[in-house]
């Protein structure tokens, strides 16, 4: 009995002498303290780094397929919100060239370009309007902006747009702060304009207006062309040019008016 005794007190003081010594507030067992802490806290760590990839593994392949089904719904609704932006902007330009419209004295029919021809770019449109609506060939084409072109050919159900850029384009206009008349036309770098047979002592500055003058024959007066950039002269001559930017931008052009009367 004794020796059973002895051997429960051994053990018994075998644990807890460490267990005193590490509880023990000293600084010679404070490194101690924190080694025992290592190294417990060590197979510890490695366990739940395993736990938490086995975690992982298990929850794969739910959480996979939810997020495949979130991006597909996120696809649709980006698909959707740039459908209806398209739409929201369309009808800002339909609002603003109905606006223009009812503005207007004279009879006039909307038309959406359809195409360009690739040869002739930046000189010409094809809308989808013809012979059917009452298009004919020489009508003047407009924007909200301004000056577009004017009819060049008709077919039954749509119809070609020779525009201002043209080298073939020509209209009567009239520089409206000082009141030169010339003929503008359009010129081989596309995107200006040439004013000619302006009076040589005219006193036109860059920024001045420059709209289609009552002699037109092919458009109503006081139609907004552009604006002068830069006015070029020779003394050799007795007429000077101005360079004209113009006010509609044609390659963002998506509806036109046709002036009908």
């Amino acid at each position: 009995m004794f020796r059973k005794n002895r051997k429960n007190l051994i053990y018994l003081v075998v644990f807890l002498v460490p267990f005193l010594a590490f509880l023990f507030r000293s600084d010679v067992f404070t490194p101690l303290k924190f080694r025992v802490v290592r190294v417990i806290a060590a197979p510890v760590h490695v366990l739940s780094i395993s736990l938490y990839e086995f975690k992982k593994i298990l929850f794969y392949h739910r959480t996979f397929n939810e997020y495949m089904r979130l991006r597909r719904e996120s696809d649709v609704l980006k698909s959707r919100l740039v459908g209806l932006e398209e739409v929201v902007r369309e009808n800002s330009r339909l609002e603003q060239l109905l606006q223009f419209k009812r503005s207007m004295v004279y009879s006039s029919l909307t038309a959406n370009v359809t195409g360009r021809d690739p040869s002739s770019w930046d000189s010409s449109i094809t809308i989808d309007r013809g012979k059917r609506d009452g298009i004919r060939q020489g009508m003047p084409v407009i924007s909200a902006a301004g000056v577009v072109g004017k009819i060049a050919e008709v077919g039954e159900q749509s119809s070609n747009v020779v525009l201002l850029t043209d080298p073939q384009f020509s209209v009567a206009a009239l520089v409206q702060e000082s009141r030169e008349t010339g003929l503008v036309s359009g010129s081989l770098q596309g995107d200006i304009c040439r004013m000619r047979f302006i009076n040589a002592d005219a006193r036109i500055n860059p920024g001045d207006k420059v709209i289609t003058s009552r002699i037109s024959t092919s458009f109503p007066e006081g139609l907004l062309i552009g604006e002068v950039i830069q006015i070029v002269g020779d003394i050799r001559k007795p007429s000077s040019e101005c360079i004209i930017r113009p006010v509609v931008v044609f390659s963002q052009l998506e509806e036109v008016l046709v002036i009908l009367q």
